[in-house]
């Protein structure tokens, strides 16, 4: 199956960070950290997903770099794509960002 990036419509959803930011670990066994194809560190951060309808679901977002976000702060979530995978007949969507920022820092820019 060919990854196609999915653009994510922020505009009505309110994200809020549920747990910090940590580094995505490849591999438990040897602690294997995972890097992007320039050698930072992939960090991952669960977040709650607010949508207009009030429904909500917990994503992990993946980043390059540790975004300066902690439990609790509502999240601008810049540049969010899903990718669809396949895996052995098991699927899901998993979801980049450029950038993750408190919502009070992203005002600003």
């Amino acid at each position: 199956m060919r990854t196609v990036p999915i653009p994510v419509d922020t505009n009505k959803l309110t994200i809020t960070c549920v747990k910090a930011p940590r580094p995505r670990v490849l591999n438990r066994d040897t602690g294997e950290i995972k890097t992007d194809k320039n050698g930072n560190t992939v960090y991952e951060v669960t977040v709650s997903v607010e949508d207009e309808l009030g429904r909500i679901e917990l994503v992990k977002i993946g980043i390059t770099g540790e975004p300066p976000i902690k439990a609790g702060d509502p999240v601008n979530a810049v540049g969010l794509l899903g990718y669809v995978w396949e895996i052995a007949g098991r699927w899901g969507i998993s979801y980049r960002a450029t950038a993750l920022l408190p919502l009070r820092e992203a005002a600003d820019v």
